[in-house]
């Protein structure tokens, strides 16, 4: 992912979100309305989840040291991660009880053009940073559905802005309905329930944010179409004649590890197995250039070894990725 388009696509929200928030609070506060209080909040939260954002990518960008050798890329899915936190508890949770409260003591909406009117000015507003982020992805996303892009991003910044995006305008109408629905038939109740479909949205995209962010923390591998760029590149069939096994490592969303064993020539010298490592590494980088850091171990192809050894991971001559 462009880390500028990320950052567009995160400037973007946090502009429309603190405005959307300040407006939804007046409205609040002129029409008493439990649905304004539980989506100011929320657009608060989601203004505090862009902070983070940006904060995380500003860490991330930090040399690494002794202590973390291979830098701080990971910075970014940390803060992705506590994004999902926010969302989980200062917005859905939140929702939730006010939700609750306004059930159980529902009271009339006061001036109501207040809350509505800032609801159709917060749906445009949302819709104008929605369509940035849908923009800066499209450049990044290629085939992949929306769904498979999500789940398969190395960068965390524009998947959590698209679901943050598409999670506030579903909840801005979630409101409208509550707040319409509240003014047609004179029952406050309307506007709590809206209020805990807003809460139960956003525990629901929270959970989604935490399970990818989760298993990009544990350390994911190289997507499908690098893996198979690298392997193309290992081999030259000449100084290299095969690919034993390799992993691959994100080490951050810009920065992949590259650990393989690789087939040489049995009478190669030293110096021509460590050119063949060189050029090998060469190739690599040229092919995907994210892959930073390589470690290629140098080792004698054996049939016979490979058809006997229990892993082929582990085995001269296997197969395992």
């Amino acid at each position: 992912m462009s880390a500028s388009g990320g950052t567009r696509a995160i400037v973007a929200a946090l502009a429309a979100n603190l405005a959307i928030a300040a407006a939804k609070f007046v409205a609040f506060l002129f029409s008493g309305s439990s649905s304004m209080l539980a989506e100011s909040v929320h657009s608060l939260a989601d203004s505090g989840n862009q902070g983070l954002l940006l904060l995380g990518g500003k860490k991330a960008q930090r040399e690494a040291t002794p202590q973390h050798p291979f830098g701080y890329g990971r910075e970014r899915y940390i803060y992705a991660f506590l994004v999902s936190i926010v969302l989980f508890s200062v917005g859905g949770m939140f929702a939730i009880y006010e939700g609750y409260e306004k059930i159980s003591h529902p009271h009339p909406i006061e001036a109501w053009y207040w809350p509505v009117g800032v609801l159709l000015f917060a749906i445009i507003a949302e819709s104008f940073s929605f369509r940035t982020a849908i923009k800066e992805a499209n450049q990044i996303r290629g085939g992949l559905s929306w769904t498979a892009f999500v789940r398969r991003a190395k960068a965390p910044e524009l998947p959590v802005v698209l679901l943050e995006d598409f999670g506030a305008l579903i909840g801005l109408v979630l409101a409208l309905g509550g707040v319409g629905l509240a003014l047609l038939t004179g029952n406050g109740v309307w506007d709590g329930i809206g209020t805990l479909c807003i809460g139960i949205l956003l525990i629901l995209i929270a959970l989604v944010l935490a399970a990818e962010t989760k298993s990009l923390l544990l350390g994911e591998s190289a997507g499908v179409e690098d893996v198979r760029k690298i392997e193309a590149a290992v081999v030259d069939g000449e100084t290299v004649t095969g690919l034993i096994h390799m992993r691959t490592l994100h080490l951050g969303p810009e920065e992949l590890l590259v650990a393989a064993k690789i087939a040489v020539q049995h009478d190669d010298t030293a110096a021509e197995v460590a050119h063949a490592i060189n050029a090998a590494e060469e190739r690599i980088r040229a092919a995907v250039p994210i892959a930073r850091v390589i470690y290629l171990e140098p080792d004698i192809y054996s049939e016979k070894a490979a058809a006997e050894g229990d892993d082929p991971a582990k085995t001269p001559g296997g197969t395992g990725h």
